[in-house]
């Protein structure tokens, strides 16, 4: 039987959608799908405003344009996320300073960006890891005392929550992603979510290829024209017929990962091996959305036995993030701030296992009985 790492959803209901938008006679963006779409992302995110993107990254790339990042700006972020973080701001001219992580969550430290903040600070980016969420109390009171833009990169993170509330909720902006990769998907896809109000007009024209086109589709104007910078940001109706298809059915397949995923905690919590290495922390203040299940190891030389020995079972297990602070990119580009300690420990140590909907977890973790048994 060979596992792999992520298979992405199938609802059934997919061609009936897809259907759905060529009888509307749409297949351009901001079409029926799209608006139905964005009003079921305004309920789960409870924001004022959700525009969908065709990716997560062109998400953070309108936030950039979205609060002005100039040259000379700088912006907080961790070191441990992926490269898109840092490309949306470095784009726009701004220099990414990288700080480190919690050593349970994984998550930015908001010590270590208190620590990061200088004068040319505009913005700290909090990366929800896993989707559990980031101290999003601390981290609003640091962005409120020092005047700076929060922006949450929940790439990870639909349906979980902080205290109860939605992550994506709590910043000026935050950003979805619906690559295959997560656990509500259309292939490639994402969404920029709009908390600040004031910000809803502009990211319409910016989202509009810098045109007031929304605007005159709503009446307001009598013809649409260039007004500001933007991009052609929008997905088109197939990729919103297959986000519908899966919001519909959004629930049943958290369900089913938080499943899998209690299971691995089970098997840990009981399991010998699970003394030999760090699992997930859940803080008290997370509920989380299964997206992932990690193990991190004592050193790298663990790690990479243990992937051995899965691969030797067809079972794929794999990594995650290079530091950024030491990638070719981050050095030309960026600066880091502070102890990066948790940051390089989580990259040489961590491992991720298979986790999706359909998965027989039991069969992974009797692999890792047997492993544990040769140990």
């Amino acid at each position: 039987m060979k596992v792999p790492f992520n298979l992405p959803f199938h609802t059934g209901n997919e061609a009936e959608y897809i259907k759905n938008a060529f009888e509307n006679g749409q297949l351009s963006g901001n079409g029926p799908l799209t608006k139905q779409v964005s009003l079921i992302l305004q309920d789960i995110f409870q924001a004022p405003k959700v525009l969908l993107t065709y990716s997560c990254t062109a998400a953070l790339e309108m936030s950039a344009m979205l609060i002005d990042i100039s040259p000379g700006d700088e912006v907080i972020m961790p070191s441990y996320t992926f490269v898109s973080t840092a490309n949306a701001f470095v784009l726009r001219g701004a220099r990414p300073v990288f700080v480190d992580i919690d050593p349970l969550t994984f998550n930015i430290s908001p010590s270590a960006v208190e620590k990061a903040i200088t004068s040319r600070t505009k913005a700290i980016v909090a990366v929800h890891y896993a989707g559990i969420s980031c101290d999003m109390g601390e981290l609003c009171r640091l962005a409120h005392s020092y005047g700076v833009t929060l922006i949450e990169d929940a790439a990870q993170a639909i349906y979980s929550l902080f205290n109860n509330r939605p992550l994506g909720s709590f910043g000026d902006l935050a950003t979805v992603s619906f690559h295959e990769t997560k656990n509500i998907s259309c292939g490639e896809g994402g969404c920029l979510v709009i908390n600040n109000p004031a910000l809803i007009e502009r990211a319409e024209i910016i989202w509009e290829k810098g045109t007031d086109r929304t605007r005159f589709h709503m009446g307001l104007v009598d013809k649409y024209t260039w007004q500001d910078i933007g991009s052609s940001f929008l997905p088109g109706e197939i990729s919103a017929a297959l986000l519908l298809s899966q919001l519909d059915q959004g629930q049943s397949i958290t369900n089913a990962r938080m499943q899998n995923w209690s299971h691995y905690d089970d098997f840990f919590c009981k399991s010998d091996i699970g003394a030999c290495l760090q699992t997930m922390h859940i803080p008290n203040h997370a509920t989380h959305n299964a997206h992932m299940y990690y193990l991190l190891f004592d050193h790298s030389a663990a790690r990479g036995q243990f992937m051995d020995y899965m691969k030797s079972k067809s079972i794929s297990c794999v990594f995650h993030y290079v530091p950024l602070h030491l990638s070719p990119a981050g050095k030309k580009y960026g600066r880091y701030c502070g102890d990066m300690k948790n940051t390089l420990r989580a990259s040489d140590c961590l491992i991720r296992l298979p986790i999706f909907p359909s998965l027989d977890a039991s069969y992974v973790t009797n692999a890792i009985q047997e492993y544990s048994g040769q140990l």
